[in-house]
C-alpha cells in the first residue's frame, strides 16, 4: 500500500466517557484532514451523552453510533466495536488525540502493512509539541513506582509496548489475535496486547506520523482508577504472556521505525 493510495479502507474506534467536546473536537479533524482514507468510524458512547454534530456536508465517512446500556471497559468497547469489521485496517483511537493540519493514517496504514508488522503507531506529542514516551519497555513493579514517583525515565533500548491512544493494525492481525483481552479492565490491555503480539514474531513499527495527545492517566488524581490500574497491573504480572515475554528479552530484536 501507498502512503498516496487514499481509498477509504480503515475502520476507526472510539470510546466516549462523558468527553462529547473532545471527540466532537476530534471527528471533526478526522473529516477535515482524513476522512478521504477512513470507511467507518465506530463511535461507542459508554455512559448517555448527546452525539456529536455533523459538520456542514456531512461526515465523509460512516459514522455508526453505538449507545451502551451501561459502561463497559477499554477492551470490551473496542472489541464489540470492530467485531465483524471487514476493512483491511483498524484503529484504536482515544477521544484526546487532536489532528492539526496533517493526516496521519496513509503512514500509518502504510507502515502496518508490512508482513513483519503487528501494530503501527505514531510519535505522540504533548500540547507544546514535546516527544511524550509513549513507547516503553516491559513493565516492572520498580519502574511503575518510579513512574508514580514522576521520574523520568531513559527512553528503551527496545519498544516492547506502546500506549494504546493510537494504534492502527491489519484487520488480520487484530482478528488472529482475538482482540483485546477483557480481562483487563481499563489498564493494562495495551500492554497485553503489545506482547501478545511480540510473541507472535510481529513488530511494533512507529510510522512517521504525529499526533497530538494530552491526555493524562487518572490513576494519578484518583484513588477508584488507581486501584484499577494496579489491579490489572497484578493481573498482567502472574499471566504466561508477561513470563513469555520475559524470556523474549533475551532474543536479539532491532526496534522498527518506518522510513
Amino acid at each position: 500500500m501507498h502512503a498516496t493510495d487514499l481509498r477509504p479502507t480503515l475502520a476507526v474506534s472510539i470510546v466516549s466517557h462523558g468527553h462529547g467536546p473532545l471527540v466532537q473536537e476530534l471527528l471533526l479533524g478526522l473529516a477535515q484532514y482524513s476522512g478521504a482514507g477512513i470507511a467507518r468510524v465506530i463511535l461507542t458512547l459508554n455512559i448517555p451523552e448527546p452525539p456529536p454534530q455533523a459538520p456542514t456536508g456531512g461526515w465523509p465517512f460512516v459514522l455508526e453510533l453505538r449507545h451502551n446500556t451501561h459502561p463497559l471497559g477499554f477492551g470490551p468497547n473496542h472489541n464489540r466495536a470492530l467485531a465483524g469489521a471487514t476493512e483491511p485496517f483498524v484503529c484504536i483511537l482515544n477521544p484526546d488525540v487532536k489532528l492539526h493540519a496533517t493526516d496521519p493514517f496513509p503512514a500509518l496504514m502504510q507502515t502496518a502493512a508490512q508482513t513483519s508488522v503487528g501494530c503501527a503507531y505514531p510519535l505522540q506529542l504533548d500540547a507544546q509539541g514535546r516527544h511524550q514516551d509513549s513507547e516503553r519497555s516491559l513493565p516492572s513493579p520498580w519502574q511503575v513506582l518510579r513512574r508514580r514517583l514522576r521520574c523520568h525515565p531513559a527512553p528503551p533500548a527496545t519498544v516492547e509496548w506502546v500506549n494504546g491512544a493510537c494504534l492502527v493494525l491489519r484487520r488480520s492481525v487484530w482478528q488472529a489475535l482475538g482482540g483485546f483481552d477483557e480481562g483487563y479492565f481499563m489498564y493494562g490491555e495495551d500492554v497485553d496486547l503489545c506482547l501478545r503480539l511480540r510473541l507472535q514474531g510481529l513488530q511494533l513499527a512507529r510510522a512517521p506520523a504525529h499526533i497530538e495527545h494530552t491526555g493524562q492517566r487518572a490513576s494519578r488524581r484518583a484513588w477508584r482508577p488507581f486501584w484499577w490500574h494496579v489491579r490489572s497491573l497484578m493481573r498482567l504480572w502472574r499471566s504466561p504472556v508477561y513470563k513469555a515475554a520475559q524470556q523474549l528479552r533475551h532474543a536479539p530484536e532491532k526496534t522498527t521505525t518506518a522510513s
